[in-house]
């Protein structure tokens, strides 16, 4: 079966229709690539394409108002303007096509961590995998903006906390399959050129690259050929399902839909997004430098603080989560206590036991994993502000606005009242004056009076 025949296929007109919606397109041919901006509003416009010899068949990672109003060298504002929003992709490439899927099989394991069940896979057609998350399994604003507004930053943040997170369980599966010169080998590159800062570095081998994508950024559509291979690019239901002979032409059968935007839950990924985010706050906010901002500056205790310096938003979240929120208390707890001098294997002994009285308790594992995260990052950080309504107002234990307008964050709360209790000891320990007794001389007794 040739491309042409296989493009004729109306069912495969039909998937390239549907996620054309709102998207700008780009037919490829043989020698050349077709125009941009280009849109297709009917199957009629797809088969034109394929009159014409399309050889494969890309779209948008934005979706947008009108596509033909796009052109080059417009400004963000512009480009926000008219976008009315994206779907994340996270692309993952590999020499060796085993490697891409542990990769995945790791991101997908992440992403339900996180709860996100509207994910789609679909194999590229050569090297790789697509995992992608619809733009409606998102919040509409994040930190107060339009999240409409945050591409490419969105999907940069997301896929470099994914990628820091499955980091190490990716280079222990990878050694598994053998030495370091042996992995390279199978890469087509030497052993030095996966070493980065003397440690073996997974990325070297798999590319999840972020940092490449742009505004106007395409990928292959579902359902095209890969023009280097001769495969095409199927959805999959599981990564372990994948089987090469499906991904020929003749044996494509279109019964996956990817990036299926009608079957999205409400907020599906609002807790990967908040998590993302913060992570990604964190890495350039050492404690010593928010404390800084804040009314008075504190020395970090170095001693665990006692709890009943403990505002009453931290008090409340210690004492479980009845609700939804478990794994966002886990982040908030973490950096509360390793900011008030806790050490982390007592947070650790301390969330195991908090985790049995959250109303779904997680895997003991998934708590270990997260103080772990958290002890390798090597320095404090402080917990989301009191105004950061994604937390503490969303999960029911807000303290009192009489409290939270007087304090920036948590722990500005706990040195405050330290430093009162500690002041107010002092006043208690003033040194009452002893009166002196003058104590009479002892008479000596007959017997020890020497004559």
């Amino acid at each position: 079966m040739d491309v042409k025949e296989y493009y004729a296929r109306k069912d495969v007109q039909q998937e390239f229709l549907r996620l054309s919606k709102d998207r700008e397109v780009q037919a490829w041919f043989k020698d050349f690539r077709g125009r941009r901006p280009e849109i297709v509003n009917f199957e009629g416009d797809v088969r034109d394409l394929i009159k014409q010899g399309m050889t494969s068949f890309h779209i948008s990672e934005e979706r947008w108002k009108d596509p033909m109003m796009l052109e080059p060298g417009l400004e963000k504002r512009k480009l926000d303007e008219y976008r009315k929003g994206w779907d994340c992709l996270l692309d993952l490439d590999s020499k060796n096509l085993e490697f891409s899927f542990i990769t995945g099989e790791l991101l997908i394991e992440a992403l339900k961590f996180h709860n996100v069940k509207s994910y789609s896979i679909k194999y590229s057609g050569n090297h790789g995998l697509h995992i992608a998350i619809p733009f409606e399994a998102f919040p509409s604003e994040v930190n107060n903006i339009d999240i409409k507004n945050y591409f490419p930053d969105g999907i940069r943040v997301i896929s470099e906390y994914l990628k820091n997170m499955i980091k190490e369980f990716l280079t222990a599966k990878l050694l598994e399959k053998g030495s370091v010169e042996e992995l390279a080998k199978s890469c087509g590159k030497t052993s030095n050129q996966v070493i980065v800062n003397g440690k073996f570095d997974p990325y070297e081998l798999v590319d999840i690259d972020s940092v490449l994508i742009s505004s106007r950024h395409l990928f292959r559509c579902a359902y095209s050929v890969n023009e280097k291979s001769g495969l095409v690019s199927i959805p999959l239901k599981e990564i372990k399902d994948f089987n090469i002979e499906n991904a020929k032409m003749e044996n494509v059968k279109v019964e996956l839909k990817f990036l299926d935007r009608d079957i999205v839950p409400k907020d599906d990924a609002k807790e990967l997004l908040i998590q993302a985010f913060d992570w990604a706050k964190k890495e350039t906010s050492v404690l010593a430098e928010e404390i800084k901002k804040q009314e008075r500056k504190y020395e970090i205790s170095k001693v665990a603080m006692s709890p009943e310096n403990f505002p009453p938003c931290i008090t409340k979240l210690m004492s479980g989560v009845k609700e939804d929120g478990r794994k966002r208390a886990i982040f908030i707890l973490n950096n509360f206590l390793s900011s008030v001098g806790w050490n982390y294997q007592d947070i650790e002994n301390f969330l195991l036991e908090w985790n049995k009285r959250s109303y779904e308790p997680l895997r003991d594992g998934y708590i270990k994993a997260q103080v772990s995260w958290f002890k390798r990052q090597n320095k404090k950080v402080l917990p989301p502000n009191c105004d950061n309504n994604s937390y503490y107002k969303s999960m029911g234990i807000k303290c009192e606005d009489s409290i939270c307008n007087s304090c920036r964050n948590p722990v500005n709360y706990a040195y405050k009242m330290m430093k009162i209790k500690e002041e107010n000891e002092k006043k208690t320990k003033k040194v009452k004056p002893v009166k002196k007794v003058e104590k009479k001389a002892d008479m000596p007794k007959e017997d020890d009076v020497k004559t």
